[in-house]
């Protein structure tokens, strides 16, 4: 049996063929890999796939899926730490901590991504300017390498590794086991304040005041503003609840049944559904008004309104949205999300939004965060702001979509910036280079120690780091099958 298929990225918009394997024990992962780099083929790592771009790709070479690697080890519920299995999955994870009152100190914006991918792309929630990204609350780590073998490392051994295998990308080895700290809570709901701003300079003023308030902060921002409106945007604040500002049992609030996903949306159309009927607005003239009545709407509502949720709707919203990756066509689409320190971040942002609205390559979707420093080697975070930019593609745009991609890029360079390669997909090598520097060579010496012979490759690192060594296939027609592995 051929195990060559086509995968793609989240976004769809990039895809590549591969032979995608997914193993059933931790040894047997290492069978697999090791059987591949004996055959010419390098290895690439795939968690749930949520990687909008080609972080989990590997073009006619091998792909290994950790989905069947879903245990959740250890959970000491006294201390608040976990100890998971690669392919376990956010949702997983939060599903075995809330009954305890306990919550995953960071999420992405949805809940299907793997903690091993999480770990690798150090993934940050709406909360990085109070907390950080996910590696500041991973403890330690087992690590399985192509020329060390088994190594745990953590902030105190193997400090370097740690440093350099968080926000990785799987470059340097395996990740088998992960322990986690995990934030205890009193409820497992946040209050919500939703507010608008009428400018690009608004959004940011409002946003330092807000942050030293705020346990989560994030702002939706309409990429179709211009003029005197550039960058007119509704924020929302967040902030636990305690139990005893809670009117009820703070216990129920930690039940599984009180964070259920709706079945049916107004209480008639049905979820799944609703990417059906939300495809005729996915275009310029749609999301336009989209965009517009959501600022419209938030105006109405800016009188000091604010509103309970769970943390799984406030975190996770579009997993309520089944399938909504297809509203955007056989095309996809792809983010871009630059990271620009403070100092520059709003000059930035208004030249790139006005460079999307001059090319009429408009983002339909716009996410502005704040963010703080931490001590990863190839770290996208800083102080400073990112905006998260969903650009549609189309057969049609494809060209014009990278072209805008890339001077958006130098324009990151310019200004001092971080690439976050979970997102991205148009980035060039010269210009990761410039913008990581010292940085990257110091991750380099680490992939010549860890990997001499390239074993873990992707299309993501051949295309941000070339020079990596990187087994390349074979010029001959060769299958490895599970089977052979």
């Amino acid at each position: 049996m051929d195990s060559r298929r086509a995968l793609h990225g989240y976004g769809q918009a990039v895809g590549s063929a591969a032979h995608y394997l997914e193993p059933r024990s931790i040894d047997e992962l290492i069978g697999f890999i090791e059987v591949a780099a004996d055959s010419g083929k390098s290895v690439g790592l795939r968690g749930a796939g949520r990687s909008y771009g080609d972080a989990a790709l590997n073009e006619n070479n091998v792909v290994i899926g950790t989905g069947q690697l879903n245990r959740v080890l250890a959970l000491d519920v006294a201390n608040g730490v976990v100890d998971v299995e690669p392919g376990v999955t956010v949702e997983d994870l939060w599903r075995t901590a809330l009954p305890h009152g306990l919550w995953p100190a960071v999420v992405p914006g949805t809940m299907r991504p793997t903690m091993g991918g999480c770990v690798a792309a150090n993934v940050h929630g709406k909360n990085n300017f109070a907390v950080g990204p996910i590696g500041d609350h991973v403890l330690e780590f087992d690590l399985w390498t192509p020329e060390e073998g088994r190594l745990t490392c953590s902030r105190q051994q193997h400090a370097d590794v740690f440093h350099a295998v968080i926000g990785g990308f799987g470059a340097l080895g395996v990740t088998t086991r992960i322990r986690l700290k995990l934030k205890r809570l009193e409820t497992g709901i946040v209050r919500v304040r939703a507010s608008n701003v009428k400018n690009l300079s608004g959004l940011f003023e409002t946003f330092e005041e807000l942050v030293p308030s705020s346990d989560y902060l994030v702002g939706w921002t309409d990429a179709f503003a211009k003029g005197a409106a550039l960058g007119r945007s509704v924020i929302h604040q967040a902030n636990y609840v305690s139990a005893a500002d809670y009117g009820g049992d703070a216990a129920d609030t930690f039940s599984l049944a009180y964070h259920g996903t709706p079945d049916r949306f107004f209480g008639v159309i049905p979820a799944g559904v609703m990417w059906r009927l939300s495809k005729p607005l996915v275009n310029h003239a749609g999301m336009r008004l989209v965009n517009f009545g959501k600022f419209a709407s938030s105006i109405m509502l800016d009188r000091g309104h604010s509103y309970e949720q769970g943390l799984v709707a406030f975190q996770f919203l579009l997993d309520y949205l089944p399938r909504w990756r297809d509203a955007y066509g056989l095309g996809g689409f792809i983010q871009v999300q630059p990271f620009v320190p403070r100092a520059a971040a709003e000059a930035t942002f208004g030249r790139i939004l006005q460079l999307c609205q001059r090319r009429g390559v408009i983002p339909f979707l716009t996410v502005f965060k704040r963010h703080r420093p931490d001590d990863f080697l190839i770290s996208h975070a800083l102080d400073g702001f990112s905006l998260a930019m969903d650009f549609k593609v189309t057969r049609g745009n494809r060209a014009a979509v990278w072209e805008v991609g890339q001077l958006i890029s130098d324009m990151v360079v310019d200004a001092g910036g971080h690439f976050y390669f979970a997102k991205d997909a148009v980035a060039r090598a010269d210009q990761v280079q410039a913008a990581f520097g010292d940085a990257l060579e110091q991750f380099k010496g680490l992939k010549h120690r860890l990997d001499t012979r390239g074993v873990l490759s992707s299309d993501l690192l051949r295309r941000v780091i070339p020079d990596l060594p990187s087994i390349r296939g074979l010029s001959r027609p060769h299958s490895v099958t599970a089977q052979s592995a």
